[in-house]
């Protein structure tokens, strides 16, 4: 975020519009001394106002519906008072001639799935939706698929995106689906399409020259309770589907678990993380984790340390419990002390950046594909994997630019080579690691 300053300053016209679960009615007077670069907060069911400004598929809307969807400057509450952002319009000029937001003159295009919350766990800031399940669509980017463009890559996101049409009426078309939730909260899924249905679609879409139309094809976040069999089938079976998983786990006590209304428990979180891997060998995994919730003992904790021993997570992304506004959570005592949450939390990170080093050093010299997306600004120093420098096998070589990609298993890899590679995909040798990213060369350069 602190980027975003020199940003607009290099750039007026730029508008930044945050949104998420972390924008709550309460805080965003503090939101906006705290991130003065931005023009407009939005929390999560004020969607329609983003997608009316930007003149995108709206979540809500029927497929194929673009820009005006019913902004939510316009819709009241049951009270009668309006809702949403204030009227004036914190984002000025970022419409074109017919409403649409532009860069230049080209439109805005979303590239990825976006799909509703509807798990309502007690320490999140989630936004309840009407009924059991969150009103969900699909949406394509126009060109992909036969006879368009390809993607490199796209995202299905989520906070709990393998519950996809989970509230979608029973069609004759998914007959073939016989599937329930039988993790938490039961569900009758017969006969509805699924994300394992969706992904399928996706995976079977065909540039005119047979390729996938998306060339990675990624999804987060998933609930442990809807990692059904169907969809591990369908990650086994698509080959544009990337060989990663981001399963959050939070706590490796059931107690706390309970205390956090997550619905699943460690032995079938543990059942379905062996399934995916006898599915899709060699997969990596991810998760995250909260220390210090409310109530947490001691030999809870130890029980969370232990399950990173046993998992050998790839990745941790990890934090210290606080109250957030309006979370049922709030109703719970946080009685762990601040600095016992800080001791557990650097307990956990340590712990993990020694099995991460372990995970990525079974990485060196072995050559994989790395799709670079990121031109690495020059700095003084990089702690995270560090190159000798009498090594010339390792020396940016003159006139090359750092860049860093990701692999199909989500690992971040740090390698030289002109800025124009930007975009593409890349066979690199890796020769060093690190507990967070990989450095490695270009193959053959």
């Amino acid at each position: 975020m602190g980027q975003l300053a020199k940003l607009k300053n290099a750039n007026p016209g730029l508008r930044v519009i945050l949104t998420g679960c972390s924008v709550r009615e309460p805080d965003r007077g503090g939101l906006r001394k705290r991130y003065p670069a931005v023009d407009l907060f939005l929390r999560p069911d004020e969607e329609p106002e983003l997608v009316d400004r930007l003149g995108l598929a709206s979540a809500q809307a029927p497929i194929g519906a673009l820009g005006r969807v019913g902004a939510t400057t316009n819709r009241r509450s049951r009270h009668g008072r309006r809702r949403g952002p204030p009227r004036g319009d914190p984002c000025p000029g970022s419409r074109g001639g017919d409403g649409r937001a532009r860069v230049g003159d080209r439109r805005l295009a979303a590239d990825h799935l976006r799909l509703r919350q509807d798990l309502h766990v007690l320490h999140r800031a989630v936004q309840p939706w009407p009924g059991a399940e969150p009103p969900v669509r699909r949406h394509r980017r126009r060109g992909a698929g036969p006879g368009g463009g390809r993607l490199p890559r796209g995202h299905a996101l989520g906070q709990n995106v393998n519950s996809y049409g989970h509230d979608l009426a029973p069609d004759p078309r998914f007959g073939h689906v016989d599937a329930a939730r039988w993790a938490g909260r039961q569900l009758d899924l017969a006969g509805r399409p699924d994300l394992a249905e969706l992904i399928r679609a996706i995976d079977g879409l065909r540039t005119a020259d047979g390729r996938p139309a998306i060339g990675r094809l990624r999804f987060v976040t998933s609930h442990p309770w809807d990692l059904s069999d169907r969809l591990i089938a369908a990650l086994a079976d698509c080959v544009s589907v990337c060989e990663h998983l981001h399963l959050p786990v939070q706590s490796g006590s059931d107690a706390v678990l309970r205390r956090m209304g997550r619905q699943y428990t460690i032995e079938h979180y543990a059942e379905r993380l062996a399934r995916i891997r006898e599915a899709v060998p060699g997969i990596t995994i991810s998760t995250d984790i909260i220390v210090g919730f409310c109530g947490e003992t001691e030999d809870q904790f130890e029980a969370t340390l232990a399950l990173l021993e046993t998992v050998r997570y790839d990745q941790v992304f990890a934090a210290a419990y606080s109250p957030r506004p309006g979370t049922p959570a709030t109703h719970l005592a946080d009685d762990v002390p601040a600095d016992v949450k800080r001791r557990r939390l650097n307990t956990l990170l340590a712990r993990q950046e020694a099995i991460g080093l372990e995970r990525n050093e079974a990485w060196l010299d072995r050559e994989v594909a790395v799709l670079v997306d990121t031109l690495v600004p020059p700095r003084g120093h990089d702690h995270d994997v560090p190159a000798p420098a009498e090594s010339p096998e390792t020396a940016t070589p003159t006139g090359a630019a750092t860049l860093s990609g990701r692999t199909r298993g989500n690992k971040l890899v740090h390698l030289a080579g002109p800025a124009a590679l930007v975009g593409d995909e890349v066979l690199v040798r890796i020769q060093h690691a690190g507990p967070y990213a990989l450095r490695g060369a270009l193959v053959g350069a």
